[in-house]
């Protein structure tokens, strides 16, 4: 049993909504770390990833908490096992925990309104979120004019019974501190859930992971094949400050890879160099020995036994 003077504000806040509105950046912004692939490509998330940050409310009882934020892919609509499993992963997020974080792109003229969310391709989402303790991130207003938001969150403000609306930027970190201290309220009072020290869930495998593939992205556009995923396959700490890894890039077809490798290889090595350096600082500053390869896995995206080879559905890997 905990002892209830040691009792804190605790628990799951799903981080939810559309591609592309700014997800993983407000994770990256709240636990102060390259901890989630971040691009302007829909549906660079394809995990449930957990961070855990601590804060402190003053005058407030009690007056700590610590926050599992969960964030998830955007909800899109579309076919296949992978579509299927990144929709999936973001309803289960927000249906196990105790308070939802909306995510709303404030400059999306046709996407930042309650009523996009009754829409077929995101109808799930707002069932979901409408069952739990909601706060509103109105996300991006450093882009948006100053009297285009108070007309916005009056919008929000009948979505949910007890709503919270906060006007954010995630990128610049504004009013990212307000946020927090709103999710706090919702979360229920008791023992902490994870030790001081957890920032994941995730190892630092799966952070190099998420970091070369976000390379890909940065480094192809709109190249980029969709069905692109990377796997470590090798993995060596030489030193307490050095490693060396073994990653694969899988594609789906021959002309994919090519786009990949580049011209004698030169795309590829400079995807290696720019996630060499983004690895090594998002695991503290590490040497990183990094070797890329490219491998044509047919139709992977396709099938689940497809899915399971490249690890998605393993929680924690």
């Amino acid at each position: 049993m905990s002892d209830a003077a040691d009792d804190i504000r605790a628990g799951f806040c799903a981080i939810v909504g559309l591609p592309n509105v700014g997800k993983s950046t407000l994770l990256n912004r709240i636990v102060g770390r390259h901890l989630v692939a971040v691009s302007s490509k829909p549906q660079t998330t394809r995990d449930r990833i957990v961070g855990v940050h601590a804060i402190m409310l003053p005058d407030e009882t009690p007056d700590r908490a610590q926050i599992a934020y969960v964030d998830t892919p955007g909800v899109q609509d579309g076919h296949g096992p992978l579509r299927r499993y990144m929709r999936d992963a973001a309803m289960m997020a927000a249906s196990d925990a105790d308070c939802v974080l909306v995510v709303i792109d404030a400059t999306h003229r046709s996407g930042r309104t309650p009523d996009r969310l009754d829409q077929p391709d995101a109808a799930g989402l707002g069932d979901a979120s409408r069952h739990k303790p909601v706060i509103v991130a109105l996300n991006k207003i450093d882009r948006i004019p100053r009297p285009d938001l108070l007309p916005l969150m009056e919008a929000w403000a009948n979505f949910t019974p007890d709503v919270v609306i906060v006007p954010i930027s995630a990128q610049y970190g504004d009013n990212v501190d307000e946020l927090e201290r709103a999710v706090a309220r919702k979360l229920p009072v008791g023992p902490r859930l994870f030790p001081d020290e957890m920032v994941t869930d995730r190892s630092p495998r799966f952070i190099a992971q998420e970091i070369i593939r976000e390379q890909l992205y940065h480094q192809l556009g709109k190249e980029l094949p969709y069905a692109c995923a990377v796997l470590i396959e090798q993995w060596s700490d030489k030193t307490k400050d050095e490693i060396a890894i073994g990653a694969v890039i899988v594609v789906e077809r021959d002309s994919q890879k090519g786009i990949v490798v580049g011209k004698q290889g030169a795309r590829i090595r400079e995807i290696g160099i720019a996630a060499r350096q983004a690895v090594g600082a998002a695991l503290g500053g590490k040497t990183v020995h990094l070797n890329l390869f490219v491998k044509v896995l047919e139709e992977w995206s396709r099938g689940e036994a497809g899915l399971r080879k490249l690890g998605y559905g393993e929680q924690g890997s």
